[in-house]
This record gives C-alpha cells, sequence and structure tokens, in this order.
C-alpha cells in the first residue's frame, strides 16, 4: 500500500514543503477541544494531529488504514497514556453509536471512492450535538507535490479549492459547516460542523 510505503519519509516531505500550513492546522485543530472529550481521529497517518491533540482531551482514539502509518503514530504517541492507535477504516468503523464526543478526519476526503460512506460513518459515532472536524489541504491538484504522490500511487479521487470544498458539504446535505484556512505553501481549509441528530 503507498501510504504504508512512504511512512517512513512522510514527516519529512510535510514539515520540508509545508511546515507552517500544518502547524498553523494542527494548533487549530487541537483549539477546539475540550478537556472532557473523548475523540476518534480517521487516518491519524504518522500522528501529526495525535500529538497536538492528545494533551487537550481526556482520550483520544487514533486510527489509520495503513499500517506503516499507524507504527509511526504509535511511536510518537507512546509516552501519550489517553492515546490508544489502533487500525481503521473510515467507511466502516467498528464504534457503537453515538461513542465519541468528537472526531478528526484530517487529509482523507480526498482519497476516497466513496466520501458519502465516511461522512455517514462520523455522524453515527458522534454524539447528536458532537463536533465533526474535517481538515483538507486545497488547491493541491495545481501543488509540485500533487504530481509527486500520483506519480508514486497515491490515486487521490479529487481536488478542492474553497470553493468546491464547501460544494461538497452541501452535497453531503449538510449546510452548518464553518470554514477555517490555514494558509501556507498548501493551505488546510478546516471544515467544522455540529452533528446533527439521526
Amino acid at each position: 500500500m503507498f501510504w504504508s510505503r512512504i511512512a517512513g519519509v512522510y514527516d519529512l516531505i510535510e514539515n520540508i514543503y509545508n511546515g507552517k500550513a500544518n502547524a498553523r492546522t494542527t494548533d487549530y485543530v487541537a483549539s477546539l477541544m475540550s478537556e472532557d472529550d473523548r475523540v476518534l481521529e480517521c487516518a491519524c497517518g504518522t500522528g501529526m494531529f495525535s500529538v497536538k491533540i492528545a494533551p487537550r482531551v481526556n482520550e483520544l482514539v487514533a486510527t489509520d488504514f495503513a499500517e506503516g502509518m499507524l507504527k509511526r503514530a504509535a511511536r510518537k504517541c507512546r509516552k501519550l497514556d489517553n492515546v490508544t492507535v489502533e487500525p481503521g477504516d473510515i467507511t466502516s468503523l467498528k464504534y457503537e453509536d453515538a461513542s465519541f464526543d468528537k472526531a478528526v478526519a484530517a487529509n482523507v476526503i480526498h482519497l476516497l471512492d466513496d466520501p458519502s460512506k465516511a461522512i455517514a460513518e462520523l455522524k453515527r459515532v458522534v454524539k447528536p450535538g458532537g463536533t465533526i472536524i474535517i481538515p483538507t489541504y486545497i488547491h493541491f491538484g495545481a501543488s509540485a507535490a500533487a504530481g509527486l504522490f500520483n506519480k508514486a500511487g497515491a490515486d487521490f479521487k479529487r481536488y478542492f479549492d474553497a470553493e468546491t470544498y464547501k460544494e461538497f458539504f452541501k452535497e453531503m446535505g449538510i449546510d452548518n459547516v464553518t470554514f477555517h484556512v490555514c494558509e501556507g505553501r498548501m493551505a488546510c481549509d478546516v471544515a467544522v460542523f455540529e452533528n446533527s441528530v439521526l
């Protein structure tokens, strides 16, 4: 799998190419957390968001589909006793309904064949009135990084800019979304919405 193969160099690529935007995005997402929260993180990658979220919450369950990424995330989080790192598929989550206060799914929506399944699963496992946070790179399709990742086998399904990202949520039937753009070489748009009653 592509994401397991590049796990060893992923942080280096992210920090060199887009360090400022990543720092701003992870700080912003962490600022949305509360100390009593039980949080699910899908597509945690190497733990870039995990290490910022965990100190602010009661419990973090960090998941990813790629074994190589999970190994890196587990290493980063080994001193954080409120973090569980485990395999997980965002389109078919194993958790009970309404079992989390918040969910974070960063930079994964553009990789999915059917993102509506992921949205439905996030809404299912987050409590009504809880918060779902979906940061996604915008203008990525025009970047040099996109070309390199695609040649290596990343298989992106779609690319967003600020307007098409807003349209995506309208297509998903979600209209109570706020957006916060974290600037950098490749900006990240953080979509945040309250989970409505199913």
